[in-house]
């Protein structure tokens, strides 16, 4: 049975909704962590955590709803967050339930933001002279997608791409792993490796000569001795499976990352580090 739902105020004289019970509300909220399905549908995503709350307003994301600890005294930041977003809903939320709605290892969150989706477009990406985009196929661990976003963000990529069959990069742990990336990088999924190619056309048509390079153990040439200075797309395989024929086929060229000791391969987000560290080492020394 739905608990008791109504109007209080805060510290601001916000008006907001207090929720003390596991009522349809409460239910809707806890869809948007564990539901991928009902999460699109909704289009709409949980985050946690003063940075990635502070990077999704400073890059423009709609934060539809905050979600905040009823039952403490709210910090500075929260306090400022609540003001600075009029338009928000507020929800006052007893610290049970709300804590079943953070991440565990954190405790009971403080604040939580509800964000609107951006469209899966590629041309949310920006596309300049010295373009460096990756492409991550079919991932399977929404922790590394976050992890490569991350890295992308640290090395100077302008977009990541998720293709086929692929978790859900708006998955908490993807999130998570990103500690904030995810809203400073574009990140788009495409149905298929013909949906992103056609958009690598495009740009070459318009005059910007994007060379999509593979990654492989027995890659052509190590990527320390290929040119990754010019227009790039890297592309990095599922973590089991490797890229997808379709992929290595689209690839103008297949790289290899020199390995010593006993390990045959990388995990795909360390992979993708490294690619992307080599990349901007060489535009560095240019």
């Amino acid at each position: 049975m739905a608990g008791p739902r109504r109007r209080t105020r805060v510290q601001e004289e916000h008006v907001v909704t207090r929720i003390t019970a596991r009522n349809a509300r409460f239910q809707v909220l806890q869809t948007l962590l564990a539901n991928r399905t009902k999460r699109h549908r909704a289009g709409e995503f949980i985050v946690q955590g003063v940075r990635p709350i502070n990077l999704a307003i400073e890059h423009g994301w709609d934060v539809h709803t905050l979600v905040y600890d009823a039952d403490r005294s709210l910090s500075p930041w929260a306090r400022g967050l609540l003001a600075s977003l009029p338009d928000a809903e507020k929800i006052a939320m007893a610290a049970p339930l709300l804590g079943e709605l953070s991440e565990k290892s954190e405790g009971v969150a403080e604040l939580l933001a509800v964000v609107a989706m951006r469209a899966d477009d590629l041309t949310r990406i920006p596309v300049p002279a010295d373009f460096l985009g990756l492409v991550f196929d079919r991932p399977t661990q929404p922790g590394n997608i976050g992890s490569i976003i991350r890295s992308a963000d640290a090395l100077g990529a302008h977009g990541v791409v998720t293709t086929g069959h692929a978790a859900d990069a708006y998955d908490p742990k993807a999130v998570r792993a990103s500690t904030g990336s995810f809203f400073a990088v574009p990140t788009v999924r495409a149905e298929s490796p013909l949906e992103v190619m056609d958009w690598v056309e495009s740009q070459r048509s318009s005059g910007v000569p994007i060379v999509v390079v593979a990654t492989d153990e027995d890659g052509e040439a190590a990527i320390s001795d290929y040119d990754l200075t010019g227009p790039t797309l890297l592309l990095i395989g599922n973590e089991t499976a490797g890229l997808s024929r379709a992929w290595r086929e689209a690839a103008d060229v297949t790289l290899s990352i020199p390995m010593a000791g006993a390990a045959s391969s990388l995990n795909a987000a360390n992979a993708a580090s490294i690619v992307l560290y080599e990349a901007r080492r060489q535009r560095s020394t240019t």
